[in-house]
């Protein structure tokens, strides 16, 4: 090589360097856990940045689900329960009560009051509301955020051995950094940084866990067709195998029970709906709209099927929080394999799939004459908010991506931490929410019916702790990247890590950890644990759960 074209080089590398947005913690991803990440650090005193894919900030927490996955809230500490104070407050003001008074609305919470006074916090929100507070925060905190850019996962990460020292984007865009934060549903930075992870889900004999692996033959809740009066035949013409398979069925076999797969449980768009005719657009007719689809769910009727709107859930000023609820709803059950180690383009038409899938579902329900006159009236009643979405047409603007990758990092977490069969080491943050796994196939059983399998539901019995280590690599592969969201945790035990409120604590506890490490001059792995919990103390994080009251012994009385 000349000495002209190494000068130019060399020319060109410092030209980019300086180009280069410099930050000492660089968030990549517009979660509720980046924007805890770099409010903390920003708190802490360290520059912050977050760059994402996302045009608002917020990710499920402010995409439609606003009927809050608690859990037990008293161990929701720190910048998660400033959050749920602020909803608090922009709720106490009679302003905030557009479409209904309040006096109307009502206290119903998932497993808690909606509104908590006596702690002044609220845990039900509307999707703008959520947004507000997570720009406030960002505004507040004067953190630049640059929005719409996509990670360059194949060459966009610059490391020198085992550090991180930039990150480049499709657009060009390079943001150089101390430490990283990987804040993303689908754990793009961590995968393009080469840290270890998986997806789908792992064998019972893995980590010696009872509820992973495939789980044939276990129906918890009632998102399963053991619900229905009757068996539903999966095939064309029911009863015939050689007619064909209906749409949304698989022809493969589920697996082994308890055997490992690369399936991941079914996504779904959170959908904010409203029943207030003044603020309400009728349901859309998705492109392509094929009434064949939906044939499952007109058999699933026929049964007597009446759960339709089990989880309308209430959110304020007449609207919802509407999930997935029954043997066919809004998952799209299979749909989503691909997703996780898809390329942007891939992932795109995945996402549209799962649009013009639900609103399918939607219009089905509102139009076909097979559905009961009962429930098509009483869905005929909502469609989607003129004033949420604004910029997409009242349609969340964010898939529930439940899970994609899972980091196989420095501690994995596994369902014995959570049943506390095990004591989890270095504590960071807590969860309590059951392990909750959606469906993740649907499958013609040997007697020839269809079934759902993957749904799973079980109570962790208690708050438990989540480790540092879950949040860190294996030492040597990424040594200043945290990853509180795509953690190191099992399939089943990330069933219940996953939750919005416990994403927001560990980007917090993230961020903590990595201010810690660029002043002590060190790895992320090497922070020193004892410093780390005490910051976390002092910044309201809850590490571990009270004991129990014993309960008084009563006095012995003497027998008449």
């Amino acid at each position: 090589m000349s000495g002209a074209k190494i000068l130019a080089m060399v020319l060109l590398a410092a030209v980019a360097r300086a180009a280069a947005v410099e930050a000492e913690v660089v968030i990549y991803g517009g979660t509720s856990a980046g924007v805890t990440a770099a409010v903390q650090a920003k708190r802490m005193g360290k520059s912050a940045v977050i760059v994402c894919p996302d045009k608002h900030l917020g990710g499920l927490s402010s995409g439609g689900l606003g009927f809050t996955d608690t859990g037990d809230k008293a161990v929701i500490g720190g910048l998660a329960r400033e959050f749920y104070h602020r909803v608090w407050l922009h709720y106490d003001q009679p302003d905030a009560w557009t479409w209904q008074q309040r006096a109307d609305y009502g206290n119903k919470g998932q497993g808690t009051p909606a509104m908590d006074g006596a702690e002044r916090t609220m845990w039900i929100f509307e999707p703008h509301v959520a947004e507000q507070i997570f720009e406030a925060f960002i505004k507040e905190n004067q953190i630049p955020v640059y929005r719409d850019e996509w990670l360059d996962r194949a060459k966009g990460v610059a490391k020198d051995g085992a550090r991180i020292t930039a990150i480049t984007m499709l657009s060009g865009k390079t943001f150089a950094g101390k430490m990283f934060i990987d804040a993303t549903y689908e754990g793009d930075l961590m995968a393009a940084a080469g840290v270890e992870f998986t997806v789908g889900r792992e064998a019972m004999k893995t980590y010696d866990e009872k509820w992973n692996g495939v789980q044939t033959g276990v129906l918890h809740h009632r998102h399963h067709f053991g619900a229905l009066k009757e068996k539903i035949s999966p095939y064309l013409v029911p009863g015939d195998p050689k007619s064909g398979v209906l749409p949304h069925v698989s022809p493969a076999p589920p697996g082994e029970f308890g055997a490992a797969d690369d399936k991941v449980q079914a996504y779904c768009f959170r959908m904010c709906l409203t029943d207030r005719p003044e603020n309400r657009i009728p349901f859309p007719k998705p492109p392509g709209y094929d009434p064949k689809r939906y044939e499952l769910l007109a058999r699933i009727y026929a049964a007597g099927w009446k759960e339709t709107f089990e989880k309308f859930d209430p959110i304020p000023n007449h609207k919802t929080d509407t999930n997935n609820h029954g043997p066919m709803s809004t998952d799209n059950i299979g749909a989503n394999y691909a997703y996780p180690n898809a390329s942007y383009e891939q992932r795109r038409t995945i996402i549209e799939e799962h649009k013009n899938y639900q609103q399918g579902w939607l219009y089905f329900i509102c139009t076909d004459p097979r559905v009961p006159a009962d429930v098509q009236q009483q869905m005929r009643n909502w469609g989607l908010p003129k004033d949420e979405f604004t910029d997409n047409g009242g349609w969340s603007h964010q898939l529930y991506i439940r899970e994609a990758r899972r980091m196989v990092g420095k501690f994995v977490m596994t369902e014995n931490e959570l049943l506390k069969r095990r004591a989890t080491p270095e504590p960071v943050g807590m969860g309590s929410y059951g392990m909750d796994s959606h469906n993740i196939q649907r499958y013609i059983t040997p007697e020839g019916d269809v079934q759902n399998e993957g749904d799973i539901g079980v109570s962790t019995k208690g708050p438990y702790s989540i480790a540092f280590g879950a949040l860190l690599p294996k030492p040597g592969q990424a040594d200043n990247l945290l990853v509180p969201v795509c953690c190191s945790s099992t399939h089943i035990a990330y069933g219940s890590i996953r939750m919005e409120p416990v994403f927001m604590i560990l980007g917090q506890s993230a961020a903590t950890a990595a201010a810690l490490a660029i002043e002590g001059g060190t790895t992320a792995q090497n922070v020193t644990y004892d410093q780390l919990r005490a910051r976390l103390l002092a910044d309201k994080q809850i590490l571990e759960a009270k004991p129990a009251a014993k309960p008084a012994k009563k006095k012995a009385t003497a027998k008449p």
